[in-house]
């Protein structure tokens, strides 16, 4: 990708690392990816410029955990190298297409990620985004 900077590279480990770290802390996964995805603290990691971008996943899931009113523990568990890897490719997706974390989420949810990351894991990430976006494509088009 054209002008994927350091900082660039940097905001989507940190992303995976939110993730993993969300896990870690023993949240319900689904529920965690899409409190984020949709929530002020993702649209502040879209932003060009934003504090929270330099924060650290820590202090990025606490000012998430306030924003929900307390995330939610237990339930679904998705393995770390689910929740990283969806984590970084959000991040990067953002990076790619310019589309909002909450338009990327309507696209691909969490349940979608967990389900897709075997075998699109592998993948160059714009890759995985473009088969991602594809399969969401042939689902709205059978839809009807």
């Amino acid at each position: 990708m054209e002008n994927f900077t350091l900082e660039k590279r940097q905001l989507c480990d940190i992303q995976g690392r939110l993730f993993e770290l969300a896990l870690k802390n023993g949240l319900d996964c689904p529920s965690f990816i899409e409190i984020f995805m949709n929530s002020r603290a993702a649209a502040a990691l879209d932003d060009v410029y934003d504090r929270l971008q330099w924060a650290g996943e820590e202090y990025i899931l606490e000012e998430l955990n306030d924003e929900a009113g307390g995330l939610k523990k237990a339930g679904t568990v998705y393995s770390a190298e689910v929740m990283y890897w969806t984590g970084y490719i959000y991040r990067y997706w953002h990076y790619y297409t310019n589309e909002y974390s909450r338009d990327i989420y309507k696209v691909a949810d969490a349940g979608m990620m967990n389900e897709c990351w075997l075998g699109f894991h592998t993948f160059d990430v714009e890759m995985a985004i473009d088969d991602l976006r594809e399969i969401y494509k042939q689902k709205q088009a059978f839809s009807y």
